[in-house]
């Protein structure tokens, strides 16, 4: 009887996939990328500040007696300096992704890289926040209001009203490495099932990596008789050869009763005669 899931004679047993290393051995490895994308995302947010601070439209006061006026009261500046973080907080976060994503594409991502763009993300719009609102003008109103004088106008401290805007970046940077992934990302080989059991190769069979046109090679389970080559003559089953047939031995002449003679002649038809 023979064993289950034992190869048979001219089979080979395929070598078994590669084991992936444990979450402990690959720590150190995820730390450290996550390090490096979150310190990129940051220096990344002082860059943002400024060109919020560079781009963000300004907002007009003007100094009437003893209150501060907007010179436009119907004016949309405010709001724009918001819609600009946000539109830079997208474009930011779009850069980021594509860039961790092709960095990391031939390793298959990993968590880590997810977590960075997140947190960097967001820890890089608070310092674009901090940056933008100290490169432009004070926030001490009423200092301002005085060094100008009545009559004169000055601009608003740059400030983010709309603090929902800090995540236009995590956000956009999360959706896009998704996205990213999902289209180009590293495909795995889905395993085979429990059921299938050992993949057996037989001996001489052409590789299928090195010929992806090849069709597949029979596979003989255990237990069964191997199918016929086709390119061997046919066995016939040849009858065992006779020995060549021996003539009968003459049997000896009975002799007569006693006192008769008898004389063979052969006769004239070349017959013996018996007087």
């Amino acid at each position: 009887m023979t064993e289950p899931n034992t190869p048979l004679d001219g089979e080979l047993l395929l070598p078994p996939p590669p084991a992936k290393p444990s979450l402990l051995a690959r720590l150190p490895g995820e730390l450290g990328l996550g390090a490096l994308i979150g310190v990129c995302c940051l220096l990344l947010g002082l860059l943002m500040g400024a060109m919020w601070y560079w781009l963000a439209p300004e907002v007009p006061l003007v100094v009437h007696g003893q209150s501060v006026l907007y010179m436009d009261p119907e004016g949309e500046q405010r709001a724009g300096a918001d819609g600009t973080f946000v539109l830079l907080g997208l474009g930011f976060g779009l850069v980021t992704a594509t860039a961790a994503f092709l960095a990391t594409r031939r390793r298959g991502g990993g968590i880590a890289v997810a977590v960075s763009l997140g947190a960097g993300g967001f820890l890089a719009s608070l310092i674009a926040m901090w940056l933008g609102v100290a490169l432009g003008p004070t926030t001490d109103l009423a200092a301002a209001a005085r060094q100008a004088g009545d009559g004169h106008s000055f601009n608003e401290a740059l400030g983010l009203q709309a603090k929902g805007a800090l995540f236009a970046w995590p956000m956009c940077a999360m959706v896009a490495l998704l996205a990213l992934t999902a289209t180009f990302g590293k495909r795995e080989q889905d395993p085979p099932p429990y059921w299938a059991g050992p993949q057996w190769s037989p001996m001489g069979a052409p590789d299928a990596a090195a010929d992806p046109w090849a069709p597949p090679a029979p596979v003989t389970p255990p237990g069964a008789q191997a199918p016929p080559v086709a390119d061997a003559p046919p066995v016939t089953d040849t009858p065992p050869a006779t020995p060549p047939a021996t003539p009968p031995a003459t049997p000896p002449a009975q002799p007569g009763p006693p006192g008769a003679s008898a004389s063979a002649d052969l006769g004239a038809d070349g017959s013996r005669q018996t007087q």
